[in-house]
């Protein structure tokens, strides 16, 4: 949550202090697994769905007197559409979900209600968000095979081996600066998106208010706004 937080001040232009975000990271952290249990547990939920109609299909072959072959290109194929379904609804539902964990922590909501604000918000936005997703998405999928592939040649004391060490170490820490990007950029794409939908000026207005008086004068009625310097 520290990068949403950081990101969010830093765009009103708060200073950002190490014991608040770390404060702030400590306060989100329970709301933000909540969500993420929500989130796995409906993915979970649109698998299981998935798998009993698989089930119920291949039971419906086998009623008709077909003969079920799992080498088969039939069976094969069958589990491919399966596979390519879920997949699909995981990025839609993500596509949909993509400002979550940051109304999480800058809206200090939990459960449902980020995932009701996020489909809300995404809404006109739905390309951007995706080609988002595509773009940290692929990285991260980089870093996993090739971290994977180091893992690959597996041997009893490949941990004292400081090739095998460095390489973990580097691309956990590529893995890690791509997600602080991906918060802090989802945090910015989320501003814009309040932007869009109209809900931003208000906010402005209300942060920047005490530092701006509005004072009548005579000439045309019309007020002055004066700003006020804080010594």
């Amino acid at each position: 949550s520290d990068p949403i937080g950081t990101t969010f001040h830093g765009f009103y232009g708060r200073p950002v202090k190490l014991l608040s975000a770390i404060k702030s990271a400590f306060t989100s952290f329970f709301t933000l697994v909540s969500t993420c249990l929500e989130t796995e547990l409906i993915i979970s939920g649109i698998l299981l769905i998935l798998a009993l109609i698989f089930l119920g299909l291949l039971q419906l072959i086998q009623l008709l007197g077909f003969h079920v072959d799992s080498t088969s290109p039939y069976f094969i194929s069958l589990c491919l559409v399966f596979v390519i379904t879920f997949l699909f609804i995981v990025l839609y539902l993500q596509v949909k979900w993509v400002f979550a964990y940051v109304v999480v922590v800058v809206e200090s909501s939990w459960g449902l209600e980020p995932l009701k604000r996020s489909k809300n918000l995404v809404q006109g936005l739905k390309r951007i968000a995706f080609s988002m997703l595509l773009f940290y998405g692929f990285f991260s999928g980089i870093l996993i095979w090739v971290s994977a592939a180091g893992w690959g040649y597996a041997a009893a004391d490949k941990w004292k081996s400081w090739a095998f060490v460095i390489h973990i170490v580097s691309t956990s820490t590529l893995f890690m600066l791509i997600m602080l990007s991906y918060f802090a950029a989802t945090t910015v794409f989320y501003m814009y998106s309040k932007a869009i939908h109209g809900e931003l000026a208000g906010e402005i207005a209300e942060e920047f208010a005490r530092e701006y008086v509005s004072l009548p004068f005579d000439d045309g009625k019309v007020p002055h706004v004066v700003s006020v310097v804080y010594g």
